[in-house]
């Protein structure tokens, strides 16, 4: 093994241990691989470049504004609410149309826009069949999952691998070609979701938690004692806060002092913040009982906390949201929104802190009280996500309708070769943007820019790994298991391995960083066992996508992880014999359907 070689096993652990432990942002970790390889001279400078001009990174880039453009016209939500409004008495067959058009949309659009768009419809469709949201929102991420691998342009993943084999001179993926297999891990999805889902997943999430009611208990807030509050002068004791409102008195900060001991004794002043854990309907009863302010990062007005022009809704923090990573504070939450946040909630926990001082990540889960006439807007702003009941109808704004038009325009012309999907895209997107159906800004604001430089960043690892030879190395190593049986039965051995090794990197990374890591494996393989690499290849795009083992291991398993109330194990135990069993399956299928020896 050469230095070189050496060299990038250590930038490759030290890049894969930033991911598993979140030590920087995936786009962080990815630049700092870039540049350490630019330093090392494991890579040249034109290069190192090639990812930010790739075809496959401006398709994605491209894919992302046409994606939002469609979901501007509310299409996704019309068609969802009015299937399962059909089957609105028969509570799994109308469940089971929502997963269906949920995995079909996934196989043409972002499968992150399109679960963005149908939790509330999947929250809606709970409460009206009651049923816990728990028991329908791992399954929506998970049918749009298994949707993004029909099509190449299904996922960003499948885009990425195509790409980087034409520039080893093999043939790019054809649009279609995911299809066969796509389909039929669609079809065992969905019956397995169907049918273990109401049996095993968890009833954690309770369906009023998550609509127009609200009652959703440990939520952390902020109150403070006001002027005129009732409260003054007397202890938590005497108030019985527990025994009365159903609430628990865990600080009192009084002139930067800060008291969590003994407090069913100490005696409320003017001024005093009260950190509180309660429902919703307990903090509304006791502010209404006894005249105290809810509190975040700006006081509300007497007027604007009139019960009565007040709606209290749940958000979750949308993937691009200019809000992740800073505070309520610092992002002017409570004037640029015309609403209130009064708690927070994160990984199904609490958080013990200031809610002015928390920092926000994507996901985390936002219980917002606004007035009822600013609401529609705070359903269309795209750095929150509302989990309510929708008031859904088609928006004919101007030219709506051409986004309908163009998607499966390009998508024909694709997969016909008539047209680069490249050129299409970009010709789709200057099409939208110069007759003003999304304006410049909105187009910037759709692009999922922490993907799009993570994955060009990353590309140039696969050179490297050519260049130094790791690849060849990996693949003999990897093809060890197989020297063990029938040189016949090698290529097979060889799939399996290659599914199962990129299953469990995407459950623990990211799902680009492991195809980009061993789509050149998966080539130096091909070459010595002599066979067609496309069966390895669609090994890696398939165990790339299907990620159902950890909530972290796909976007939108992460975006439901808050709103079902679920925990890390729900995912493992309700995910991992599903993984299993696509690994099983795809170690006999795969080369039936891409034969090794065409």
């Amino acid at each position: 093994m050469t230095f070189a070689a050496v060299l990038l096993i250590v930038f490759l652990l030290a890049a894969l241990s930033s991911f598993v432990f979140e030590l920087l942002p995936v786009d962080v970790t990815a630049l700092c691989l870039l540049a350490a390889l630019l330093l090392s001279g494991l890579v040249p400078l034109d290069r190192a470049m090639l990812g930010f001009s790739n075809p496959g990174v401006l398709t994605i880039g491209g894919l992302f504004v046409i994606s939002h453009a469609l979901m501007r016209t509310g299409l996704i939500e019309l068609v969802g609410e009015r299937l399962s409004s059909r089957f609105k008495h028969q509570r799994w067959v109308g469940i089971g149309v929502l997963l269906v058009v949920v995995a079909v949309m996934s196989g043409f659009l972002n499968n992150t826009a399109v679960v963005a768009m149908t939790i509330p419809l999947a929250v809606d469709l709970s409460r009206r069949l009651q049923l816990s949201p728990s028991k329908v929102l791992m399954p929506l991420s998970f049918a749009a999952i298994l949707g993004g691998t029909l099509t190449l342009i299904g996922t960003s993943t499948n885009l990425l691998v195509s790409t980087l084999i034409e520039e080893s001179g093999e043939q790019p993926l054809g649009m279609f070609e995911f299809t066969p297999l796509g389909g039929l891990f669609l079809v065992a999805g969905l019956t397995y979701v169907l049918l273990l889902a109401p049996r095993f997943l968890p009833e954690r999430a309770r369906i009023e938690s998550l609509t127009s009611d609200f009652e959703m208990a440990d939520y952390l807030t902020e109150l403070q004692v006001v002027e005129d509050s009732k409260v003054i002068g007397q202890t938590v004791q005497e108030l019985r806060l527990s025994e009365r409102f159903d609430v628990t008195l865990l600080a009192v900060i009084r002139d930067q002092q800060r008291f969590s001991e003994n407090l069913r004794n100490l005696r409320f002043e003017a001024g005093d913040l009260l950190l509180v854990r309660a429902a919703t309907s307990s903090l509304l009863r006791l502010r209404k009982e006894t005249g105290v302010a809810l509190l975040s990062d700006f006081k509300m007005s007497d007027e604007e906390l009139l019960a009565d022009r007040q709606v209290v809704v749940e958000a979750l923090v949308a993937r691009n949201s200019s809000l992740i990573g800073r505070t309520l504070q610092e992002s002017d939450f409570r004037r640029s929104y015309g609403a209130f946040v009064l708690a927070i909630r994160r990984d199904a926990a609490t958080l013990r802190k200031r809610l002015a001082r928390i920092r926000l990540r994507f996901a985390d889960t936002l219980l917002i009280i606004t007035p009822k006439e600013r609401l529609d807007e705070l359903r269309r702003n795209d750095n929150l996500i509302v989990v309510s009941e929708l008031n859904v109808q088609l928006r004919r704004e101007r030219l709506w309708w051409l986004p309908l038009v163009l998607i499966p325009m390009v998508i024909l012309l694709a997969a016909v070769n008539v047209l680069d999907l490249l050129t299409g895209v970009l010709a789709a997107v200057a099409l939208l943007l110069a007759i003003g159906v999304i304006s410049p800004q909105e187009s910037y604001r759709a692009v999922d820019w922490k993907v799009v430089v993570f994955i060009a960043a990353f590309i140039p690892v696969g050179d490297a790994m050519l260049s130094t030879g790791l690849s060849d190395l990996l693949a003999s190593a990897m093809l060890l298991p197989g020297s063990l049986f029938p040189a016949w039965l090698a290529p097979w051995v060889a799939v399996s391995f290659l599914y199962l090794l990129t299953s469990l990197m995407t459950e623990t990374v990211t799902n680009s960083a492991s195809a980009i890591v061993l789509t050149p494996v998966a080539l130096s393989m091909a070459a010595e066992l002599a066979i067609d690499p496309r069966g390895l290849i669609f090994a890696i795009c398939f165990a790339a996508s299907a990620s159902f083992m950890t909530p972290t291991g796909y976007q939108t398993n992460m975006m439901v992880y808050g709103a079902g109330n679920y925990r890390f194990a729900d995912y493992t135990r309700f995910g991992a014999p599903l993984n299993l069993l696509f690994w099983v399956a795809a170690t006999f299928l795969i080369p039936l359907i891409f034969p090794f020896h065409p």
